[in-house]
């Protein structure tokens, strides 16, 4: 039997809360990306957009499958040592995570992609967290840092193309 996308969206919601992230979060990294362009930005709104980017089954899918894995290698489960090794490390040359989290940004064009590289690179605000909390500690945020990343950058993206269309 199939779920159906809210059940999908409340499980992704529960994921993300069972890994310190809240659409908060995620909506604060979004503000971020749009501070310069539109400066009286309300929270309502931008969370609004965190949740409609989270609605979509693509985005759900990888949300399970990036957390899934950074799971797997925290507790040691994955066949491959050699993977596990790169996950928890997170390593530089790896890639596959940004992989994942472009196929969020291309749900939402070449505005969230350029926003998912601002925001990867710089390292914003839960995502900053997220990074640093992954490193040597045991904790594996390999796929999760760029998740969020990706869901604010499109949450950003949807704001930004829907007050251009108002």
């Amino acid at each position: 039997m199939e779920r159906d996308e809210k059940d999908y969206l409340e499980h992704c919601l529960a994921l993300l809360k069972e890994r310190g992230v809240t659409v908060e979060d995620i909506a604060d990294c979004a503000r971020y990306l749009q501070s310069g362009y539109h400066h009286s930005l309300k929270t309502e709104e931008l969370c609004l957009s965190v949740l409609k980017v989270l609605e979509k089954r693509e985005v759900q899918f990888a949300v399970m499958t990036g957390i899934a894995l950074d799971k797997a290698a925290e507790q040691g489960l994955l066949p491959d040592k050699e993977l596990e090794g790169l996950l928890m490390e997170d390593a530089p040359l790896y890639g596959v995570d940004e992989v994942l989290a472009y196929g969020i940004c291309n749900t939402y064009g070449s505005i969230a992609l350029t926003n998912f590289g601002f925001i990867d690179k710089d390292k914003y605000g839960i995502i900053r967290k997220l990074n640093e909390a992954g490193k040597g500690t045991g904790r594996c945020n390999t796929f999760l840092d760029d998740l969020v990343g990706a869901i604010a950058a499109s949450a950003a993206s949807r704001f930004a193309h829907n007050v251009e269309e108002e």
